[in-house]
Order: C-alpha cells, then structure tokens, then sequence
C-alpha cells in the first residue's frame, strides 16, 4: 500500500476541508479503495466538507418526462432506448399536464422542476413545445425550469437560455475510457462539447453520470476527475438500477457501501458543487444508505419517480431532510 492509500484521509482533510482544493485522479482513487473500517470516518470527512464550502441546505428537485421511450440511441443502461426490448415506449405530454406536474412538484418544496425528452437532440417540435412549456409553467408556478434534452446546437442553446430555461442537465454518463462500452451511437467527446456551449452560455450546467455499469474503480476516478476538469454547477450521481431487456439489465446492484465510498469520493473531488442523488439510490441504498449520504456528501435530492423507474415517496424524503435539520434551498432570489 503507498503513502497516499494509507494517508488519504488525512491528506484529503487538510488539502479539501482546510484548503479548498479539490482530490485529483489519483487521490479519488485511493479514497474509493479505503476499507470498510473506514467507511464512517471518510463519510464524516466528506460531510464536513459539504457543510463547510455548501452549508446545510438541500436542493430538492422534480422530473417530468416530456418525451419517454423511442430514443434512437443506444445507451446500454437506458429502458428509453428504441433499440432494446424494454417496454418503454414513446409517449408524449401535453402543457396542460406538463404545468400540473410543476405545481406538484413546487408543492413538495421543491425549487426546481426539470422537464426531460429521450431524444438525440431536441428537433423543432420539441423546441416548439418546450417554448410553449416553460412559458405555461413560468405564468403559473414559481419555480425553476431546467432542461434534459439530448446533444444542442449553438441555436437550441441560445434559444433555450433566451426562453428561460436556467439549468441543462446532460451527463457525460462515464469516464472516456469507459464510455465506448456504454454507448456507440455517440460519442463521449460530443456530450462534452454540449456541456461547454452550456456552460459558456451563462445556463448553469448540470452534469454528472451513472456508476456500477461495470467500470472499473479506475474509470470511477476517471469520471469523478473529468468532471472536476468540468466544473458543472451540479453533478447528479445515479447508481445503476439493471432495466430489463437492456444490455446492462443483468448486471448485479452496486454494493451499498461501494455507493457511499462514491458519494464520499465525489464529495471530496468537486468540495464546491451540487451533489445531488438522483437514480437508482433506493435500490442500491435504502432507507438507512440514504441517510448515510446525505451524511455523507450529498447537498441535493430528485423526490418522487424517476424517468421510468420509481423512487421513493416524497414526503419520506422531506421528512428525513427535516429529521437531519437539513433545511429545503430557498427560491432563487432573482424569480
């Protein structure tokens, strides 16, 4: 075992919580292969952190789907994808609906309400219909709106920042090395290139990406590193929930405490940005696992289902927000 596996913790302490300055590839590696005994001390660690350069608050988000199913890519993981026999199929959303789920959403406390099309990139009519969405949403409910939808050109990116739209979700889903073996219809370097015209448009950017999908612990570092190049406003971390009939649906559920060394280890790697939870954590977690993340790193929460997989009851989730003392994000002031 080398000097930086067998001091990580302390190296991490001084370097991220009384510095500020984030782990690099190496030093997220050592952390995500401490042992289990000390698990406990790397969460505490991480917590510190999180509270230190984020403070108490919890974002709290809700996800509509506008489009679901019928994607063209191939993104193993994915049940949305038209390429596999998941019983996803395309359906669409009307405003109507789109506007009520964005007043239930408020109604849980939440700031933000993310509107998500499983597409390659939006086409004009998902453009049309995002311009009249949001519009909708804005003149009734006060909350933010935040987008998901596939690879941009410079136009859709202007144009989506133009009608309002302040937050563009767009994973890079794994590290480059690992991302051929997860989607071929694309490439890594495309996704990338959506999140600097993001990030250069003023939009905040949310990017983030999928852990056990086989990847080596390697290639978790790698992510973690590529997205600290990144510097996203918030980075979501989903955990591989195996969807039948996809290529990865046979893949085994991460171990729980694999999961919370990855938290710990992304917390430690971007100290300053929004770690939320996102897909797959009521699985690979459960309620006790939940907890422990939340003490563990994560400042952010999606409540209520997913895309095509449920998750749990929002009113557990603001009840163990409010049991930490952990107090749901105000509005953005400038609404």
């Amino acid at each position: 075992m080398t000097a930086v596996e067998t001091d990580i913790l302390a190296v991490a302490r001084e370097q991220v919580l009384e510095r500020g300055e984030a782990l690099r590839y190496e030093q997220v590696l050592a952390v995500l292969n401490t042992p289990d005994e000390q698990l406990e001390e790397l969460l505490a660690l991480a917590h510190e952190v999180r509270m230190k350069y984020n403070g108490p608050d919890v974002e709290v988000e809700g996800i509509v789907s506008l489009k679901t199913g019928g994607c063209p890519e191939d993104c193993h993981f994915c049940s949305q994808s038209g390429q596999f026999t998941s019983p996803v199929r395309s359906v669409w959303l009307n405003i109507p609906e789109l506007v009520k789920a964005a007043k239930q959403t408020r109604e849980t406390g939440a700031s933000e309400f993310c509107i998500v099309a499983a597409v390659r990139g939006p086409d004009e009519r998902l453009m049309s219909q995002m311009r009249e969405g949001v519009k909708a949403i804005h003149a009734e409910v006060d909350i933010q709106v935040a987008a998901s939808l596939g690879m941009l050109t410079q136009e859709q990116v202007d144009d989506l920042r133009d009608m309002g739209v302040h937050r563009y979700n767009h994973n890079l889903e794994a590290g480059r090395s690992y991302f051929p073996q997860v989607v071929t219809t694309h490439t890594w370097e495309e996704r990338w290139e959506t999140c600097q015209m993001i990030k250069d448009s003023g939009m905040e950017l949310c990017c983030g990406g999928l852990v056990g999908m086989g990847e080596t612990v390697e290639q978790r570092a790698e992510l973690a590193a590529q997205l600290g190049e990144l510097e996203p406003h918030e980075v979501p971390l989903n955990f591989l929930n195996p969807r039948p009939g996809t290529p990865f649906g046979d893949l085994p559920v991460m171990e729980a405490n694999d999961a919370l060394r990855t938290i710990a280890a992304f917390r430690l790697a971007l100290p300053r940005t929004i770690l939320r939870y996102a897909g797959g954590r009521e699985l690979t977690l459960g309620d006790l696992g939940t907890k422990n993340g939340l003490l563990g790193g994560i400042n952010a929460v999606i409540v209520g289902n997913y895309l095509t997989t449920l998750g749990r009851d929002p009113k557990d989730d603001l009840a163990l927000l409010d049991d930490l003392k952990m107090p749901i994000k105000a509005l953005n002031a400038t609404l």
